[in-house]
């Protein structure tokens, strides 16, 4: 493996055992993360979604495999197994990838994944009638973002 490639079996081995301390150690000062749900976060706000998600990721079960890289970008495949909070469904969620990095840290993080099979899991039946529609997807991205600024507040 090269050193890229650690460093992304690194984050996974450390969210596998819930370690956001090693997580956010992976990033560069000036990452930037994106995901169907969290979009566009700065550096602070990327480490602050992981300590949530490894907080609040009580029953979270994580595999990972895939991982290639270069000097410069990288990727992997990872399956998040958890309980999603608001409702108490259980979710599978498959996702993808993409790395930049700079100074042999992470600098940019691209999450991709089934939008309405995830909504359609997290939700249950309204997932599955509404998922598809920029409405919910909207209210969804603007609760987790209150949610991970009120974390932010009282986790600084």
């Amino acid at each position: 493996m090269n050193s890229n490639e650690l460093v992304i079996q690194q984050f996974y081995t450390n969210f596998s055992k819930k370690d956001y301390k090693g997580m956010q150690a992976c990033y560069h000062d000036k990452a930037e993360f994106s995901d169907a749900v969290f979009q566009n976060l700065n550096s602070a706000q990327v480490k602050s979604m992981w300590h949530m998600l490894c907080k609040n990721g009580k029953d979270l079960q994580l595999e990972f495999k895939n991982i290639e890289a270069n000097e410069h970008k990288g990727s992997a495949d990872w399956i998040a197994h958890y309980t999603f909070s608001t409702t108490g469904k259980k979710v599978i969620n498959r996702i993808h990838a993409e790395f930049l990095f700079e100074d042999g840290k992470i600098i940019g993080h691209i999450d991709s994944f089934n939008w309405y099979q995830w909504a359609s899991q997290a939700f249950g039946l309204s997932g599955r009638l509404l998922g598809w529609t920029s409405f919910f997807r909207n209210k969804v991205r603007k609760k987790a973002m209150g949610n991970l600024m009120l974390f932010m507040k009282n986790n600084p």
